[in-house]
This record gives structure tokens, C-alpha cells and sequence, in this order.
């Protein structure tokens, strides 16, 4: 009982001061901004009780944190928001003088071309424009190069004036450049900076290469490429197969995106009657390149097949063949090559030329003379190349002459012999020598070139099989 009388003693002497210290004041909430204080005898009976001095912090911060609340709340009303419009002076403007107005097109030349109808898809509206170029000499090269799929450019004023024409020229790095200056036209050529592009195609013949190739999307000169590598295993006018499939890797030259021309093949491959054939350029440390098999063999024989890119045979190698003209059977020794007259005639293998000139029924003849016991003839021609001559070197797959029709001929063809020791044998059944092969550090270097072109190839087959399925 007493125990319990000393706690109510206590705490109603802590109530009482308490009332002290908050009698005749504001809540605390209101103390804020006042310039009065407590009176601090009540701070002193308060501290008087130890106990207590953590409670009575707790009620303090408890009253401080609740007084925050409330001032922010209540006691400070929210400004208004208010729209605020200014009139800002514009910049000055600046004039730029960009010169005329110019427009550019490109135009692919199509088959049915002349120099009109491209200046016409160019936009070109501008007949002196137009005349400058039939007649100024080296303006002239246009019109003697509208192949098909060449890109040309052209920049014109809004009326179709020509301002300049951008042309490529075939078989360079440069463009043919006519442009509208003093009051005239000037025509020059300049060089273009090209950048190599590598392409990997594949195919399967229907009916020729050309037709494959066209319908794979590759160019006709990668076309004669193949058949150019792979022309000493098939004769790509007899031996051609249907279904037969080839897969190739290219280099192309394009001009500010524009395609200039195709470059060399770096890979193929080719199955001909179930047979696959590969080539792999490869150049050597002494910078000489050439075309190898996968297994490292070099492609290049000593002898070419046919001394014609494609052709037919018209007459084959005989003992006993009636003859179109003379009418009598007699032999026949050597391969005839139906052909349209100026069809390029080209030189089987290294050589010389021996004879270049009119002998009897061969008409125009050339006959090169090979290293070793071996010489070729080549007859009935229309004319020579360019400094064909007796005396003179060509290389293999160099153009000799063209086919023609001279001598005893009923038609346009060429007249071809392979002769060994001087007499004529059937070039189409002659096993024909080959090149020098790689040695080992070659090969090894070879090998290691040649990979990424390997998976090139890997890849044009799946890609092939995948669009057959």
C-alpha cells in the first residue's frame, strides 16, 4: 500500500508540473513564430525527475515533428501557378547562296539503248548537250560503250540543261566526264577510286552457263572466269550436263555504291557429270598467281582444250572425211569450231608465233610453236591480232585472231591441229601436260590462304540446298 501510494505522490507531482509548464500558453503548435518562452521553473520541476527526461524528449520531438507537418500544411498556402507569355524576337535570318538549282539521276543502260534514250531516262532535255557528244572525239567513247547494266549519272538544271555526265569506261578504274564549262562542253577522263567488294554466288545449269550465271545474278565476265579455270577438265559446249551446279567467290568494284565492274574469282567449284571440280587463286612470294585445286595442283595447263572460249564442233578428227569443197575422202586432221565470223581466237599455250600468213586452202594461218616436240595451227581466219607476227611471244588464252571464212571453207569456222613432232593428232583425246606443282612451304601457305575461301564455298552450297528444299 505504501509502495502504491509513492507512485500516484509521484506522478501527480509530474502532471502538476506539466500544467505548469504548458498553463497559460498556446499548444507548441502555436509556439512557432511567438516571442514568448515558458516559464523555466517549469523546465526546473520537470528535470527534477530523471525518469521522466526521456519521455519528455519523446514528447518533444513528437510535438516538434508534428508541428512541421502542420506549418507546412496549413500556415503557408500553396502560391498559385501562373501562365507567363513573352514575345520572343526571331533570329536573323542569313542567306546562303548554294548556287543553281541542280538535279541528280543514275540510269542503268538497258539492252535497247541508244545515246538518246539514255539521255532521255537521264533527264537530260539538252540538244547541244547531246550533239557534243556524238561528235567531240573522246565524248565519242559513250556511244561506242552503252553496255547493258552499266550505271551512268547525270546532273541537270531544273530545265534538263546538262550540268555534268558521269560515264565509266569499260575495262578501267576511271569514268568519262563531260561537263557544261564557259559556255561550252569539255569531255575528260579521271580516275575513279573504287572499293573491293567480295561476293559468293551458286547455281545449277538448265540449259547453258550463261543462262545459269544470268539467273544466279552473275556477271558474264565471272561467267567466262569459270569457264576459262575449269576449261582444260570440261568443254563447256559438249560436256555441259543439266543439273550440273557450281558455286563461285568474286571480287566486284563499285564507285560511290555503284557497280563499276566484276573483278577475279577467287574460288569455285564445279560438278560436271557428277564429278566436282575446284579452284582456288592462290599468288606465290614472288607475286605470281594462279589457280590451284583443293589438293594444291595448279589448274593451269600446259595446254587449253579448245582455242575458242564457246563454240561447236562442226568436224571432228578423221582419217576418211568427205570433203565439203573438193568432194573426195580424205583425212580430216584436225577439229573444226563452228563460229560467227570475228569470233576471238586465242593461243592454247605459251609460244611463238612460227608462221602468220596465206598458205593454200588454211586461207589467213597461224601456227605457234610450244615448248618441247608441240606446235598448234589455227586456220581459215579472218584476220590477226595486233602484233601477230612470226617471231613474236604469246602467252596462253592471248588473242591470236579472229574466225572467219578464208581458204577451202563452205562456212565460218575455225580450223584447229595439235601437232606433236609435226604431225597432227586428235587434241581432244591427247592427255595434255600440266603445270609445275606447289613445293611444301608453298603449300603450306596455300593451305592457310585458302581456308576463309573454303568456308565461302561451304556456305554457297547450303545456301543452294536450302532454297532447293
Amino acid at each position: 500500500m505504501l509502495a502504491t501510494d509513492n507512485r500516484l505522490t509521484i506522478r501527480s507531482r509530474f502532471l502538476l508540473d506539466s500544467r505548469e509548464f504548458f498553463s497559460g500558453h498556446t499548444p507548441v503548435h502555436r509556439q512557432f513564430g511567438h516571442t514568448s518562452a515558458p516559464p523555466r521553473s517549469a523546465f526546473k520541476n520537470l528535470l527534477r525527475h530523471p525518469w521522466v527526461l526521456g519521455g519528455l524528449g519523446s514528447v518533444t520531438l513528437l510535438g516538434m515533428v508534428t508541428a512541421s507537418a502542420i506549418v507546412s500544411h496549413t500556415d503557408i498556402p500553396p502560391e498559385p501557378a501562373r501562365t507567363i507569355l513573352e514575345q520572343l524576337a526571331p533570329p536573323a535570318a542569313v542567306p546562303v547562296d548554294s548556287g543553281p538549282a541542280e538535279f541528280v539521276r543514275e540510269e542503268r543502260i538497258q539492252r535497247s539503248d541508244t545515246l538518246a534514250s539514255l539521255f532521255s531516262r537521264l533527264g537530260i532535255n539538252d540538244p547541244e548537250a547531246l550533239a557534243f557528244t556524238v561528235h567531240d572525239p573522246d565524248a565519242r567513247t559513250i556511244a561506242r560503250q552503252l553496255r547493258p547494266g552499266k550505271t551512268v549519272t547525270a546532273r541537270t538544271s531544273p530545265d534538263g540543261l546538262l550540268a555534268a555526265l558521269y560515264f565509266p569506261i569499260n575495262g578501267k578504274d576511271s569514268m568519262l566526264v563531260v561537263e557544261r564549262k564557259d559556255g561550252g562542253f569539255t569531255a575528260g577522263e579521271r580516275t575513279m577510286q573504287l572499293s573491293a567488294q567480295v561476293h559468293v554466288k551458286s547455281g545449277e545449269i538448265v540449259s547453258s552457263l550463261f543462262g545459269a550465271t544470268d539467273a544466279a545474278g552473275i556477271p558474264d565476265a565471272v561467267a567466262t572466269q569459270i569457264a576459262e579455270i575449269f576449261g582444260s577438265d570440261i568443254d563447256f559446249y559438249r560436256d555441259l550436263r543439266k543439273g550440273d551446279k557450281f558455286s563461285v567467290v568474286f571480287e566486284s568494284f563499285t564507285h560511290n555504291g555503284q557497280y563499276v565492274r566484276s573483278g577475279r574469282i577467287l574460288a569455285a567449284e564445279f560438278t560436271n557429270d557428277d564429278k566436282t571440280y575446284q579452284a582456288y587463286w592462290f599468288e606465290a612470294e614472288d607475286g605470281r598467281g594462279g589457280y590451284y585445286g583443293g589438293d594444291g595442283k595448279s589448274l593451269r595447263k600446259a595446254f587449253l582444250r579448245s582455242p575458242l572460249e564457246f563454240s561447236r564442233v562442226t568436224s571432228g578428227f578423221s582419217n576418211a572425211r568427205a570433203h565439203p569443197v573438193l568432194q573426195v575422202i580424205r583425212a580430216h586432221k584436225g577439229i573444226d569450231y563452228g563460229a560467227p565470223v570475228g569470233t576471238r581466237v586465242r593461243a592454247v599455250a605459251d609460244g611463238v608465233v612460227e608462221f602468220a600468213g596465206r598458205q593454200g586452202g588454211y586461207g589467213n594461218l597461224i601456227v605457234l610453236k610450244h615448248q618441247g616436240k608441240y606446235s598448234t595451227a589455227y586456220g581459215h581466219l579472218n584476220g590477226f591480232a595486233p602484233g601477230i607476227r612470226k617471231g613474236a611471244k604469246v602467252s596462253q588464252s592471248d588473242m591470236i585472231g579472229f574466225v572467219g571464212q578464208t581458204g577451202l571453207a563452205t562456212g565460218p569456222h575455225l580450223h584447229y591441229e595439235f601437232r606433236v613432232n609435226g604431225e597432227q593428232i586428235n587434241p581432244l583425246a591427247a592427255v595434255l601436260p600440266t603445270a609445275i606443282p606447289l613445293d611444301a612451304a608453298q603449300l603450306s601457305r596455300f593451305r592457310t590462304a585458302t581456308a576463309p575461301l573454303r568456308s565461302h564455298l561451304d556456305l554457297a552450297k547450303q545456301v543452294r540446298l536450302a532454297s532447293a528444299e
